[in-house]
């Protein structure tokens, strides 16, 4: 008779940290790229063009920076997600449901580090 495992071992949660800490870094030069060209801190910008085409420049920037503004705020709610999945793992937490409160199957664990629902528990959700 085998126990129901009720949360992950040390060393699974190790090897789950080290995915959600590669993930992080990307997402943080992600970022970091991101929040670049809203601010454009790269100097390319309408400013070095032709007086004719400054206009056309003007809106393709507005519309650029807004669409960047917004990929820039989703990629820090990312960050957040991310970092709060490496505190479940500090408290041993990580991995479980919180609605079912079991496992959450490690393929989804690696497609989604920061879930904190198991499949069938979002889609009883929506």
């Amino acid at each position: 008779m085998s126990e129901k495992k009720t949360r992950y071992s040390d060393e699974e949660l190790e090897e789950f940290k080290e995915l959600i800490l590669a993930k992080l870094d990307k997402a943080l030069k992600d970022y970091e790229v991101l929040k670049a060209n809203v601010t454009n801190s790269e100097g390319n910008d309408i400013a070095d063009t032709c007086p004719t085409f400054k206009t056309l420049e003007e809106g393709a920037s507005t519309l650029g920076k807004e669409e960047a503004g917004q990929l820039a705020q989703r990629q820090m709610k990312f960050i957040q997600h991310l970092k709060n999945a490496l505190i479940r793992i500090e408290n041993k937490t990580y991995g479980i449901c919180r609605v079912t409160g079991e496992l959450i199957p490690k393929e989804r664990l690696r497609a989604v580090p920061h879930a904190t629902l198991s499949v069938e528990a979002k889609n009883a959700k929506n």
